[in-house]
């Protein structure tokens, strides 16, 4: 697909790696929609700097595990763009929910963000993308989805479901619309991890180091752009999968 011109909508697309995602996208010419549920002054900024690079954009307000909320965004973006091309399933929680679950709504909330406001944003948007003849899906995974760390079972469980969900998706909107998922490495440390904390992580991976947020969006951008890739995945993580465990 070549990006120029077309509305990209992503979801928890206002900070650290969805907000690198959102300028990078915006950088190859796409107008931009960032949905956040909390955080709308990250949103409206990180708008401000997608329009700075000379396209347009709208920050929309959304808790997409509510199917209503999701169904008032795309109406929403529809309004104002005409409709959306691509989408960037990028919101997550995460939140530790160690077995057994003490905190059911813990795990109810995690796993209804990952997998079911993954899955009514791509069954609200579907519809636009194939009556246009064209349209990309690409869904943010992790390693937990094939390596389940202690502790995280909602998160686990639900990028293993968000990955099965991109191989459904590929297979129910082929020819038209291609659906990919990508799994992000250490690309972007938390804000309070020290020094050491970094370095062990960075052992972990077999190239030593950590990655950047713009290594995921340069493959959000590939993705998008090869009209011959569906149903697969691309993991970003400097072979974290095969040097250890991607939590540190």
């Amino acid at each position: 697909m070549n990006i120029e011109g077309k509305t990209a909508l992503v979801t928890g697309g206002a900070h650290r790696v969805g907000k690198a995602i959102t300028l990078a996208l915006a950088g190859a010419g796409a107008n931009v929609v960032v949905n956040y549920n909390s955080s709308a002054d990250a949103a409206n900024e990180t708008v401000k700097e997608a329009i700075a690079l000379g396209v347009d954009g709208m920050a929309v307000q959304a808790d997409v595990s509510a199917y209503g909320a999701v169904l008032g965004m795309v109406g929403a973006v529809k309004d104002h763009f005409g409709g959306v091309d691509i989408l960037v399933n990028a919101a997550s929680l995460f939140k530790k929910t160690p077995f057994p679950v003490e905190n059911i709504s813990d795990y109810q909330r995690v796993t209804r963000i990952l997998v079911d406001g993954s899955f009514y944003c791509a069954n609200t948007v579907a519809p636009m993308m194939m009556a246009s003849g064209s349209g990309s899906i690409i869904n943010i995974v992790d390693l937990s989805a094939w390596q389940p760390p202690e502790d995280y079972l909602a998160h686990s469980v639900g990028k293993a479901a968000l990955l099965a969900l991109t191989r459904q998706l590929a297979v129910e909107m082929a020819p038209i619309v291609t659906v990919n998922a990508i799994a992000p490495g250490p690309v972007l440390p938390p804000p309070d991890y020290s020094r050491k904390q970094k370095s062990e992580v960075a052992s972990t991976t077999l190239l030593k180091r950590w990655g950047t947020p713009e290594d995921v969006s340069d493959a959000v951008l590939f993705l998008v752009q090869s009209e011959y890739i569906t149903g697969e995945y691309i993991t970003v993580d400097g072979g974290q999968r095969y040097g250890g465990n991607q939590f540190g």
